[in-house]
């Protein structure tokens, strides 16, 4: 459970920005080419790629490269484990932390 609660943070932290959550929003309509994603924001290319690859590192975007341009789309697999992961942390269950003795204590 451990590796499930680090790797939902880096999602989360990934995504806490509000300029990257708009590009997760812009990319739920589908794949994306990176100058239409620039276009949507009054910042430089070298911020955007670092925004991007944050959120490629975290799991959230996969992206590809064809000819000189870059691509991106969601990561669906990685967002749907996201999803039922929150769902577990938010849910009471037999298995749950606030079940183990001594958890608050």
């Amino acid at each position: 459970m451990e590796q499930i609660y680090t790797d939902t943070a880096k999602m989360l932290r990934a995504i806490s920005d509000p300029k990257r959550l708009r590009i997760v929003d812009m990319l739920s309509c589908g794949e994306l080419c990176a100058c239409k994603i620039l276009e949507a924001f009054h910042i430089t290319q070298p911020t955007l790629s670092h925004d991007m690859k944050v959120l490629a590192e975290a799991g959230i975007v996969i992206q590809r490269r064809e000819g000189k341009n870059i691509f991106y789309s969601l990561n669906t697999k990685a967002l749907s484990t996201m999803y039922q992961s929150l769902g577990r942390v938010f849910e009471e269950k037999p298995d749950c932390i606030c079940h183990r003795k001594n958890c608050c204590d």
